[in-house]
């Protein structure tokens, strides 16, 4: 392998690294919801909302860094934001309530953001053509892997210690990719390209992206199927474990099998990017997300639920989580292929909406009674929206 292939390759497993933050950041601590409720006194519906902080924290987080990195280039703010990441994760682990809980994930969900944005302006910053669209595909393997696998990993860490330990583990990680960034990551935003005009000029920028309707579009559909894909994240720990007996072990191995399922999802975009229009894959793999939601509904309504039913349900949702997998790269791939000097302005929009949109969604199968039925129905809704928008999205593209 040549030099630059190398170097090639060892920034992409950096990114992938920086990446990975945000997802581990939402769901590493998934399997510890009752230890949590039980240690703090607080109910399951307020460790629940410790998700949403983070969630919106990672939104917001997304559009500052989004910003300031097209402004001051891409290594400083993943410096700055990293190593306060390691303080606030130090403070969660000596949380005393629930109340300093969901305030201190909020701070770490908007800190965490900056590599997940970050990372995908880098490639950006460094790819053309076909190739920024093979490159997302590996970075949005990360983001569909990790918060899929998140679970399997803490619930092993939480042999171990209790879920404290979880956040003592995402402050040393945050550690090593300061030293990481520090040390290998090169800087891709030369100040010539680097947006002027302060605060002015980011809002300039934010707006100029929001006046595109085709922008807009992929913006709304990306936020959707990550809403459709966190009903199922934030549902699935109280489903397996209450409603069908698994024990936390079991649930964590049960979502490495969803990871392995997203990973091939994310995988075969990589393949089809070149060969099949960006808009078709989209459309392909919503249809197919749309048709596993309906059938966790039917599942639930025919079959039933409960120990013993596991199967069933299963067929119904790998193949929803892996269609999932597939949206992750081609969406951003498509919208960046259109904006390259505000690669992190762009990006931050997307991540923003599927965060924020995630955040609204996670709780919706809970208030709803969290039934399985419902947690499918909410899925189903909102892949409905996401292939009606992109029918829109795909028309306007071929005007």
């Amino acid at each position: 392998m040549s030099t630059d292939r190398r170097r090639g390759a060892g920034l992409v497993l950096l990114l992938g690294a920086l990446t990975a933050l945000g997802p581990l950041t939402i769901n590493l601590y998934l399997p510890a919801f009752p230890a949590i409720a039980a240690e703090l006194g607080a109910e399951q519906g307020q460790v629940q909302l410790t998700m949403t902080s983070a969630l919106l924290g990672l939104a917001v987080g997304q559009l500052v860094a989004g910003s300031v990195s097209d402004a001051v280039g891409r290594k400083l703010p993943l410096l700055v934001a990293y190593g306060l990441y390691v303080l606030v994760s130090a403070g969660i682990a000596a949380a005393p309530g629930i109340e300093a809980l969901l305030v201190l994930r909020a701070a770490q969900g908007v800190l965490g953001s900056a590599g997940m944005v970050i990372a995908l302006a880098v490639v950006r910053d460094t790819r053309e053509g076909v190739a920024v669209g093979r490159t997302i595909s590996r970075l949005m393997l990360v983001v569909g892997v990790a918060p899929v696998l998140a679970p399997a990993l803490g619930s092993q860490l939480l042999l171990v210690g209790s879920w404290r330990l979880l956040f003592v583990a995402l402050a040393v990680l945050a550690a090593v990719l300061v030293v990481l960034v520090a040390l290998a990551l090169p800087e891709s935003h030369p100040p010539e390209l680097r947006r002027v005009g302060g605060t002015a000029g980011a809002v300039r920028s934010y707006l100029g992206l929001l006046r595109e309707p085709t922008f807009v579009g992929l913006v709304a559909v990306a936020g959707l199927v990550m809403a459709g894909q966190f009903t199922y994240i934030t549902a699935s720990t109280f489903v397996f474990q209450e409603i069908y007996g698994l024990s936390a072990q079991q649930f964590g191995v049960l979502f490495g099998v969803g990871a392995l399922t997203v990973t091939a999802g994310t995988q075969v975009t990589g393949y089809l990017l070149g060969r099949l229009r960006g808009e078709r894959i989209a459309g392909i793999a919503i249809g197919v997300a749309l048709t596993g939601a309906v059938g966790i509904v039917v599942v639930a309504l025919t079959v039933g639920t409960g120990p013993g039913l596991l199967w069933p349900l299963l067929l119904a949702v790998l193949p929803t989580i892996g269609a999932v997998g597939m949206m992750f790269p081609v969406i951003p791939a498509i919208a960046l292929g259109r904006h390259r000097h505000d690669a992190g302005s762009a990006a931050a929009l997307i991540g923003a909406a599927q965060f924020g949109m995630a955040a609204l969604g996670a709780p919706v199968s809970g208030l709803l009674g969290g039934s399985v039925a419902t947690m499918g129905a909410v899925m189903a809704v909102a892949f409905a929206l996401a292939g009606a928008v992109m029918v829109a999205v795909a028309r306007a593209v071929r005007e």
